[in-house]
C-alpha cells in the first residue's frame, strides 16, 4: 500500500499510527476521531480498499485513480471530492511544474492522494499537528489548510514567472532572435497556471455556501476567505502576465519587420551601387566591343581622329552616366 501518513487525531490530538488501513478502520471504530491517511498514487485495488470504508462514490474514485483532473470540488452526500493543481517554480530549467493533489473529506476522515512529488500535505500536516486548536475542527480545518498551502505556493510561481517576463523584455530590444520561441513557451506555461487557478474561486464559494448548514467554525470561515483574497491576487497577476506576454509578442513583431525593413533597404541600397558601375562599365565596353569587330568598312578605322574619338566617347558616357547616378543618390 502506497500510505505516505497515517494517523487517528482525537480532540486535535495525534493518537494513534497505524501501520494499515484495517488498523485505522479499527482504531476509528474504538475510539473515535478523525483519521487522516495520505497515500501517493494508489492502484485501483488499494482506493477500492479505503472507498468500500468511508463509502466513496465510485465516480470520485475512478477520477482519483486515472487522475489528469481539473481543480473541482464535488459533493457526494456527505463527503467532498476536492481536486487541486499545486504548481512550483524550477529555476534550473525556469519552467513550471504542476502536480495534481486529491482531496476526500467526509465526518470523520481525510483522505489525500498525491500524483506528484510535493511537500505540501506534509507541511500541512506538521503545522496542523502543532495546532490542536486548530485540528480539533476536524476535517474542514484539513481541507482548508491544504487549500491555503497550495494558494501560498503559487507566490514562488509567480515570482518566478515575472522574472521571466523581465528578461524577455531585455531580449527584445537586444535582437535576441530566440526570444519569439521563449515567449511562446513562457505564455503556455501561463496559461496552464490559469487553467489551475481560475476554478478555486467556485470550489471557495461552494465551501462558503456550506459555512451555516454544516455549522463551520468561524476561525475556519476567516481563514477560507483569507484564501480567498489570495486567490484573487494571484488570478490577477497571471492574468496581467498573459497581457504582457501578448504585448511583448507583438512588440516582437513589430521590431523584427522593421529588422527586415533595414535589412532589405541596406540591400537594396547595395543593389543600386552595383547596377550603376555596371551601367558604367558597360558603356565604355559597348564602344570598345563594336571597335574591336575587325570589320574592313568601317569609316572610322582610317580616320586620325577615330581612336581618341572612340576613347573620348568611352570616358564622356562614362562620366555623364556617374554624374547621374551620383545625383540620384545611387552612388
Amino acid at each position: 500500500m502506497t500510505i505516505i501518513d497515517n494517523a487517528v487525531y482525537v480532540d486535535g490530538v495525534r493518537t494513534a499510527t497505524p501501520h494499515s488501513l484495517e488498523q485505522t478502520f479499527e482504531t476509528l471504530a474504538e475510539h473515535g476521531g478523525m483519521a487522516w491517511i495520505g497515500l501517493y498514487r494508489p492502484t485501483r485495488d488499494e482506493m477500492a480498499a479505503v472507498a468500500h470504508e468511508f463509502e466513496l462514490h465510485e465516480l470520485a474514485v475512478e477520477d482519483a485513480v486515472s487522475a489528469h483532473q481539473r481543480p473541482k470540488i464535488e459533493r457526494y452526500d456527505n463527503n467532498l471530492f476536492t481536486v487541486l493543481r499545486p504548481a512550483r517554480y524550477v529555476d534550473e530549467t525556469e519552467t513550471v511544474e504542476f502536480g495534481e493533489l486529491h482531496i476526500f473529506t467526509g465526518p470523520n476522515f481525510v483522505v489525500t492522494i498525491r500524483h506528484a512529488e510535493t511537500g505540501g500535505v506534509a507541511r500541512v500536516r506538521r503545522r496542523l499537528e502543532e495546532r490542536p486548536d486548530l485540528l480539533r475542527h476536524g476535517p474542514e480545518a484539513v481541507l482548508y489548510a491544504l487549500l491555503d498551502q497550495v494558494v501560498d505556493d503559487y507566490a514562488p510561481v509567480i515570482a518566478g514567472l515575472e522574472n521571466d517576463i523581465d528578461e524577455i523584455e531585455d531580449q527584445l530590444f537586444s535582437g535576441d532572435t530566440t526570444v519569439s520561441r521563449r515567449i511562446y513557451e513562457l505564455a503556455r506555461e501561463v496559461i496552464q497556471f490559469q487553467r489551475a487557478i481560475h476554478p478555486l474561486p467556485d470550489i471557495m464559494a461552494l465551501l462558503e455556501r456550506g459555512f451555516e448548514k454544516y455549522g463551520v467554525d468561524i476561525e475556519l470561515q476567516r481563514s477560507l476567505r483569507d484564501v480567498e483574497d489570495h486567490v484573487q491576487r494571484v488570478i490577477s497577476r497571471a492574468n496581467s502576465f498573459r497581457d504582457l506576454l501578448q504585448n511583448a509578442l507583438t512588440l516582437d513583431g513589430t521590431l523584427t519587420a522593421n529588422r527586415q525593413n533595414e535589412a532589405s533597404a541596406a540591400q537594396n541600397e547595395q543593389v543600386k551601387k552595383i547596377s550603376s558601375w555596371a551601367a558604367i562599365l558597360f558603356a565604355p565596353s559597348f564602344v570598345a566591343g563594336i571597335y574591336g569587330m575587325n570589320f574592313d568598312h568601317m569609316p572610322e578605322l582610317h580616320w586620325e581622329l577615330g581612336y581618341p574619338l572612340a576613347v573620348g566617347l568611352m570616358f564622356g558616357v562614362a562620366l555623364v552616366m556617374y554624374l547621374i547616378f551620383k545625383r540620384k543618390g545611387w552612388l
